[in-house]
Order: C-alpha cells, then structure tokens, then sequence
C-alpha cells in the first residue's frame, strides 16, 4: 500500500470511530487519496460539490444544525482558500469543522510547482488548532500518530466548551491512487472504538444570583442551555428579550417588540433593571445593546472563559454557569413590560397588515405558517431584522442564522447543509443578493442527498439594508454603490439548475407557494423604498403605542 492510501484510509477510519457521519468533497487531484477513502467508508454519508466556497459552507449548516463535527475535503491551493470564509464564520460561531486540505510535499513548496501555495495555518486565527501532518512514510509508529491525531482533531472541533474549526493540512506524495497492494508495514486497524477517549470534566459550579424581581433575561445567537435559562426566568418573573434565532422567544414572558420599546427613552429610562443575564451573542438591536449599558449589573454566560461576548463593553460578570432564584414579591416589573409589549404588538400587526407585501410582514407570516418540527434558516442582513422586529413569539420551529461574522456568503450552500442535518422539513428566507452571491448552492449533482427545503427570497433588486442607513440620504451615488441593482431574472436562475420555482405575487398565496418536497425557490418581489417607509412605520406606531399605554 503506497503511503498516501494508508494515512488517508487510516485517518478516515478513526474520525469515524470518534463519531464523524458526514463528509463534504470538493474534487481535486492531490486530495484524491482523501476522497476514496470517504467514498469507500460505508459509514459516511458523502457529499460532493463542484465549488469549494460551497462546499465549505454546506459542511458549516450541517455541523451547526447536528452540532457534530463534519469533515470537508479539498484539493491545494486556492481550493483550501475558497475555504477561508466558512472557517471565519465557524469560528466566530463556535462551529465544529474539520478542514482537511490536501497540499503538496516540501520539496515542491516554493518552487513555483502548479497549484502550491503557503497553506501553513492559513486560516490563522480563525482556527481553534493547527497541524502539518506531515508527508507520510513506510515504518513503524505511523498509525498511532495518525490516530491520536484524528482523535485530537475530532476532540478540539467538537468542544465542548469552545467548538470551532481544526485544519489538518496534509502533503501527500505520488502514487496518489491504492495500487491494490495491501501490505503495510505494521497493523493499519485500531481496534475497537476511538484511539483516544476524551473525557470531558464535570462543569465548574454555577454563579448564583441573588433574588430579584426586576432582572431581564436576554438570548442572542449560538445561546447555551435555553429552554433552562428561558424556564428559570420564568420563576423569578423576568421578561425574556431573544433574538428569533436565540431560541427563547417563546412562553408568556417573551417580550418580542423589545426593539421598539427600548428604542423609546420613555420606556427604556422607566426600566432599568437591576441585573442582566445575557446568553450567546446579542447584535440585531441597536436599542437593545444601548440599554445593556444602563444595567446596575450584566452578567454574560460563557461556556468558554477565553471567548465571551460583550459588544456593548457592559459586562461586569463573566461566569461558565448561573443559577437565576425565584424571588417572591409582586409581579409589577413583568406586567410592565408585558403591557408595553401588547401594545407595541397589535400596532405593529395593525401597520403590517394594511400594508399589503412588505418584508416585515413576509418575515412575520412566514414564521407564523412553518409547521411544528421546521426548522427555518434566515439570511443575516435585513431577513434576520425583520423577523427579529416582527415575529410573534411561538414555539415548534428551529431558527438559524450566519450570525458569527454575519457576512452573506455561502448562506444557500448553509441552509442546504442545515436542511441535510435535520429531521423534518426545512426553509430558508434570504435577501436576493445573498441569492445570487452564492447561487453555485443550488448546483446538486444526481447522486446527491437532497434536502427538503424550500428557500424564500426577498427580491428589492438590491442591498436592502442600505436604504435604512445614512449612506441612503447620498442620492446621486447611493443607487449605484450601496443599492447595487442587479436586474437580475431570478426564474432563469433557478432554471438552470432545474430547481422549481414560485413567485409569489400577493402575500395571501405564500401558504400554497411553500408546499413542496425537496430543493424550491420562492420568490417574493418587495420594493426597497416601500420597505424603508414601513419600517419607519413600524417604529412610529409601535412608540406611539407604547406612550399611550405608559400614560395609562
């Protein structure tokens, strides 16, 4: 057996031992001897893409969705840099990925030999280890060095505490293909489950709050242990301010207008909490990370002491864990912001239902016509806004989001991979620039698992979220630099991949266009405008709302 089919053959087969179920191939030629191996392992489920962007980023929706590991295959050079901004966004998210980029040998590196670039940590930070494997040879010792890499490899993407990206960077020399000699010079298997057994130690013990009536629970992305953070704060009477794809925006105590009411100083002066719990990583709200600073104090929970978030700067405790106590006492604090959030709600509803097809009310409906099981992927620009600002709390549905660096990149490959990993039917809402950025998403060759998703796109022929920013108040460049019209036919894009595609003309229809199996494009046509103009509503009637019920 030449060297590259042994440590490829090894390496595979301990990843699975450790627990890998899928595997994300972009082909190329010096990866050969990765890719048989995956293609030969029963226990894998294979999936191939012809763009490495894509296939990087199909692998991000998987592993965020299952919250396992999952291996991407590439060839060297610019393939392993096509890599690059999944890695950012995994490891910015706390994503398990395992990047094996196949290289050239030593001899060749620097000598201007085809497709050999520097890929010694080339993701750098982004990653959370490194290692050169290094070209494997014929002699004893191999195997357990391959294994107990795997293993480590295996171990530090999954966490627990800090989940993120591992690149293994492997050169492999020629014969790249098995020569069908099976002789090794010392026993390739590894017995019977992982080289190595990781054992992860008990949980350090958790800060405890003393009781209060008027603290605030607040749940951004990637939020840890939700639905027992959501109920212990349900016992102390604290409202519940979640960002849709923090998973706590559900039950009576969830505030889901909170963008309106914390933007209105009335209200925002009147509630100042005397303690903050923060879960994950809160971004969508400007309002909302001003307030934070008003906190007497904010506590951030951060499985990881070496990586917590505090954009607002407001943090005073970092702890891995919090107990949240009952506290006795009347309910006046909760009920407060429960009736600024009823008034805040019907007005917003009132707004979004006399203004025909907005993406506000897009976002609103979509949300309220998944059924239980679903799981909903949402683009990370204006999609993930409206829903944050218009969608009724429930429950049933999984919400996700690109939200680690929040770019629009790879989010149809993310959502394809995210609807691969779950078990039920899933859907998408994305802008159409981020459509069209990564249209390549579509592409599913014959052999391929196909998900059930059906992906709705917001079609403003353009970037939306500019016309809400001050760049929207430069006429003369704004539509050409910010708007960015495109013109672009979305029916014939979704044509060439085959893909079935609906437009929806009138927001009452959106229930029938949703039906379907397998891969769908929705289509929804907004005006950007129009949008910034309801969004300006929204605001007004909400504030206006919420005045009226303080002065009652």
């Amino acid at each position: 057996m030449n060297p590259a089919t042994a440590l490829a053959t090894v390496l595979v087969d301990e990843l699975v031992r450790c627990g890998l179920t899928d595997v994300v191939i972009a082909p190329g030629s010096r990866s050969a001897p990765l890719a048989l191996a995956a293609h030969a392992e029963p226990r894998l489920r294979l999936h191939v893409r012809i763009d490495e962007r894509s296939a990087s980023f199909l692998a991000l929706g998987l592993a965020k969705r299952t919250g396992r590991p999952v291996a991407v295959i590439c060839s060297s050079g610019t393939a392993a840099a096509n890599f690059h901004p999944a890695v950012i966004e995994a490891g910015e998210a706390g994503v398990p990925l395992l990047l094996l980029t196949a290289d050239r040998p030593p001899e060749l590196r620097g000598t201007g030999a085809n497709q050999t670039i520097d890929q010694i940590k080339l993701y750098g930070t982004a990653t959370r280890w490194f290692a050169e494997v290094g070209v494997p040879e014929n002699r004893p010792g191999q195997v357990a060095y391959w294994r107990s890499l795997a293993c480590r490899a295996y171990q530090r993407a999954a966490g627990p505490d800090s989940p993120g990206p591992v690149h293994l960077n492997l050169a492999f020399r020629e014969p790249l293909l098995p020569d069908g000699d099976t002789s090794w010079c010392e026993p390739l298997g590894g017995g019977e489950g992982p080289w190595v057994r990781a054992r992860v130690a008990p949980p350090s013990a958790a800060l405890h709050l003393p009781p209060t009536r008027r603290g605030v629970l607040v749940v951004g992305d990637g939020a840890p242990n939700v639905r027992r953070y959501v109920a212990a704060a349900g016992m102390a009477g604290w409202p519940v301010l979640s960002e849709p794809q923090g998973g706590g925006r559900y039950g009576d105590n969830a505030v889901s207008t909170y963008h309106f009411l914390l933007g209105l100083p009335e209200f925002a002066d009147a509630h100042e909490p005397d303690v903050v719990v923060t879960l994950g990583r809160p971004g969508l709200s400007r309002p909302l990370l001003s307030w934070l600073q008003r906190a007497q104090e904010h506590i951030v929970v951060a499985p990881d002491l070496d990586r917590w978030p505090d954009p607002a700067r407001s943090a005073t405790q970092v702890a891995q864990a919090v107990e949240i106590q009952a506290a006795s006492g009347d309910d006046g604090w909760l009920h407060a912001w429960r009736r600024a959030d009823q008034a805040a709600r019907a007005a917003v509803d009132e707004v979004l239902d006399s203004s025909g097809t907005s993406e506000p009310r897009l976002a609103r409906d979509l949300a309220d016509a998944l059924p239980n099981g679903s799981l909903l992927f949402c683009g990370s620009s204006m999609p993930i806004r409206d829903l944050d600002q218009a969608m009724r709390p429930r429950r049933g549905i999984r919400l996700m989001a690109n939200r680690g660096a929040s770019g629009i990149d790879g989010l149809v490959s993310t959502a394809m991979g995210a609807a691969l990993g779950h078990n039920g039917p899933a859907y998408g809402l994305i802008g159409d620039l981020s459509f069209l950025h990564d249209q390549n998403g579509l592409v599913l060759g014959p052999r391929e698992p196909r998900p059930d998703l059906c992906l709705v796109v917001v079609n403003n022929d353009g970037g939306g979220i500019f016309s809400m920013l001050p760049q929207a108040a430069l006429r003369d460049p704004f539509e050409r630099v910010f708007g960015t019209p495109h013109g672009v036919d979305l029916g014939y894009v979704t044509a060439s991949t085959g893909t079935p595609y609906t437009l929806v003309q009138d927001i009452s229809d959106l229930p029938k266009a949703l039906r379907g199996e397998g891969p769908r494009v929705v289509e929804v046509r907004t005006d950007r405008e129009a949008n910034a103009r309801i969004h300006e509503r929204l605001k007004d009637a909400a504030q206006e709302a919420v005045r009226a019920a303080l002065a009652g």
